[in-house]
Formats: C-alpha cells, sequence, structure tokens
C-alpha cells in the first residue's frame, strides 16, 4: 500500500478539492481539509507541520506522551510509598490506641502523619499516572481543581504543623511553666484545626488559576487529546503567588524554626552546665539526684543533636520543591537548555518531595523510645510487655517525685525529645 504523500510540491499540483488518501484522518493533520485554503492561509511553521500525525503533532509541542524516566522513577517512588505509608500509619495507630501518648506534641505529629498519607496516598498516585501518561488528563476540571488544591493544602499544613510544633517545643523547653496553660490538649486541638483552615485558605489562590487547556485548533482541527492540567490564568498571577508562598510557607517558616531551636539548644546547654556544676557539690542524700542529672545531661546533648538533624533534614527536603516552582514561574520556556535543566531539578523536587513525608516518622517518631515500644507492641504483641511498661513508667514516676527536675516538661512520655 503506497504511503500518503502531502509535500508541499504534492499539494500544488494536487487537483483534488480536499485532501484525502492512505490512513486519513490519523495519517496527517490536513486530512480533510481544503487544500487551497491551507495553502492561502498557512504560515511556513503550519506547512512544516502539514504531514505530521495527531501523534507526531502532539509530540512535538507536548513532549512525548510518556516520561522517558518513568520506570526508575516510578520505583523510587514505590519504595518511598512503602516505607511512608508504613511508618505514618504506625504512628496514628499508636497515637490513637494509647491514651499515654495522647501528648500536645503527638497531636502535632499526628496533624503531620495525616498530611503525608493524603501526600502519598493521594498526590503521589496522580504524579506517577502523569508521568505515565503525560496527556490527555482524564479527571476534567473539577480532577485538576481537586490535585492542585489536595497538594497546595498537604504543603502548607505540613510547614505549619512542623512550625507550631517548634513553637511548642520551645514554650516545653524555655517555659516549662506554663505548659500546663498553653499547650493542654483541647488548646492544641484548636490549634491543630486552624492550622489545617488556614492550609486550606491559602490553597485556593493558586487552585482558581489552574483549569483544562488543550492546544488550539490547527487546519480547523480540534484536540482533544491535548488536554492538561495547567495554569490557565495570566502567568504574572501565578508567579506572584508562587513567590508569596515560598517567602510565607518556607523562608520565614525556617527561619523562624531555626530561631526556637537555637533557643532550645541554648536552654539545654545551660542546663546541662548548671548540672555538671550540681554534681560536684553533691552530699549524702543529694547523691541520688547526680546519677539522675548526669543521665539528663546525656539526654539533653542527644536532643540537641536530633534538633539540628530535624532543621537540616526538613529545609533539604522542602528546598529543592520550592526551587522547582521558583523556576518554572520566572524561566525563559522558550529555551531549550533552560527546560532540559528545569527536567532533571523537577525529578530531583519530586523525590525530595515525597521522602520527606516518608522520613518523618523517622526524624520524630523513632527517634522517641517510647514511640518504639509502642510500634514493637502494635506490630508484635507481648503479654508481658503492658505490666513492664507500667512497672517503667511507675518507677520513672517515682523517681521524678523524689528528684526535683526542672526540665519535666521538656520529656514528657511519647515525645520526640525522649531518648
Amino acid at each position: 500500500m503506497a504511503a500518503l504523500n502531502c509535500s508541499l510540491a504534492t499539494l500544488l499540483t494536487s487537483a483534488d478539492a480536499v485532501f484525502s488518501g492512505t490512513g486519513c484522518p490519523e495519517a496527517a493533520l490536513l486530512c480533510g481539509m481544503n487544500i487551497s485554503w491551507v495553502l492561502s492561509n498557512s504560515t511556513q511553521q503550519d506547512l512544516d507541520e502539514l504531514c505530521l500525525s495527531e501523534d507526531e503533532y502532539l509530540t512535538r509541542h507536548l513532549g512525548p506522551l510518556r516520561s522517558p524516566v518513568f520506570f526508575p522513577v516510578c520505583v523510587t517512588y514505590l519504595t518511598i510509598f512503602l516505607v511512608g505509608v508504613l511508618g505514618n500509619a504506625l504512628t496514628c495507630a499508636v497515637i490513637l490506641r494509647y491514651r499515654v501518648m495522647q501528648t500536645p506534641t503527638n497531636y502535632y505529629l499526628l496533624s503531620l502523619a495525616v498530611s503525608d498519607l493524603l501526600v502519598l496516598l493521594l498526590g503521589m498516585p496522580l504524579e506517577l499516572y502523569d508521568m505515565w501518561q503525560n496527556y490527555p488528563f482524564l479527571l476534567g476540571e473539577g480532577g485538576c481543581y481537586f490535585r492542585t488544591f489536595l497538594f497546595e493544602t498537604v504543603c502548607f499544613a505540613s510547614i505549619l504543623n512542623v512550625t507550631a510544633l517548634s513553637v511548642e517545643r520551645y514554650v516545653a523547653v524555655v517555659h516549662p511553666l506554663k505548659v500546663k496553660y498553653m499547650t493542654t490538649r483541647a488548646h492544641v486541638k484548636r490549634v491543630i484545626l486552624v492550622l489545617w483552615a488556614l492550609s486550606m485558605m491559602c490553597a485556593v489562590p493558586n487552585t482558581s488559576l489552574h483549569g483544562i487547556m488543550m492546544l488550539p485548533s490547527k487546519f480547523g482541527r480540534q484536540f482533544p487529546r491535548s488536554a492538561i492540567c495547567h495554569v490557565v490564568k495570566p502567568t504574572w498571577m501565578y508567579n506572584l503567588i508562587i513567590l508569596i508562598s515560598t517567602l510565607a510557607f518556607f523562608l520565614l517558616p525556617m527561619l523562624i524554626i531555626s530561631i526556637f531551636y537555637m533557643l532550645i539548644g541554648v536552654q539545654l546547654h545551660r542546663e546541662r552546665t548548671m548540672t555538671v556544676v550540681g554534681t560536684g557539690c553533691s552530699f549524702g542524700p543529694e547523691s541520688l539526684s547526680r546519677s539522675h542529672k548526669q543521665k539528663l545531661s546525656k539526654r539533653n546533648v542527644q536532643v540537641t543533636k536530633m534538633l539540628c538533624v530535624v532543621v537540616v533534614v526538613f529545609g533539604l527536603c522542602w528546598a529543592p520543591f520550592h526551587m522547582d516552582r521558583l523556576m518554572w514561574s520566572y524561566m525563559d520556556t522558550s529555551s531549550q537548555q533552560h527546560l532540559k535543566i528545569f527536567e532533571h531539578v523537577h525529578i530531583i523536587s519530586g523525590v525530595f518531595f515525597y521522602l520527606s513525608s516518608a522520613i518523618n516518622p523517622i526524624l520524630y517518631n523513632l527517634m522517641s523510645t517510647r514511640f518504639r515500644e509502642m510500634f514493637s507492641h502494635v506490630t508484635c504483641y507481648s503479654s508481658s510487655w503492658p505490666a513492664r511498661s507500667s512497672s517503667q513508667m511507675i518507677q520513672r514516676s517515682t523517681l521524678s517525685k523524689n528528684v526535683p527536675n526542672p526540665t519535666k516538661w521538656t520529656s514528657e512520655p511519647g515525645e520526640v525529645k525522649e531518648h
């Protein structure tokens, strides 16, 4: 069977009014068009695309249908998915199941775990599907709004929860006497509800800028297969929102978190110094507190190191994400070099974005002895555990009554500061 010939020379010598031939209408964009009208109304770029099939035309303007790095990225995402879902599900289970774990700090960790689960269970499948089939977007305009709203909300909720947790930790360590009044369970629940409501409100502006976009018609043909979820409002509005959100929901919170953790570290260092000085002056009955203070000093060093890890890891995981958004907002999209660089940045930012959802249970939960005990109890039930745990809590309670502990509120059961 002869191949379709739609070269410019053929069209100029054709006696047909309407172009047709082997494989039409899929074989070429020109199929079914009036030849004389096309020749008189087409630009040079249009003439160069006359013989392209619809698939070739979509690939030229929208890129390949499937991402060339889909399979390695898919394996990486699935690994993160398994670790993150398991870790965050265990976090939710132990906090909701055991009342001893329902502390103000752990309520923030529960909220953060819910945010991470939403990212992993809803956001990651949508992104993997986009990489498998970049176009058309099959969920329609409502699905486009939902996807954008989901990502914006969980991003804002995560950073706000971490910031609120840092404030709570600062109050607990630096102002321990205020903890009973400022960080009650009821108060923390109200704060978390406000944080999620604020996150949803702040997600609306960017969501409203998105919609379904399709390639403009060519030679009278429509391209419904080119539908993608994209920014449909003026670009300057999107750029402004991204800039504001980066400042308000990343740089400013990171600055606040760093300051609070620095103050926490200074306070812990001061308490450690006081413990060392007090140890040399301990005689008689006070020798009981000497061992306890030495253990407390050692724990404080570990806590300080953990706080540094928390800040650094959080910043490393989220910095590529915000860099990706800023780069897309202000780069020259007509430059192939810029687009190639952006492809690598986009892949890296995606991996770190989802990694932050999987690593949170490790950073905030697994570094706590109480959480590790609860995880073991949930996954490998031991009938002797409750009695042993109760005995340990009684001993700890008895010790705290006998020994004055100025940092009592910095080591509540199940909190991230416990080692």
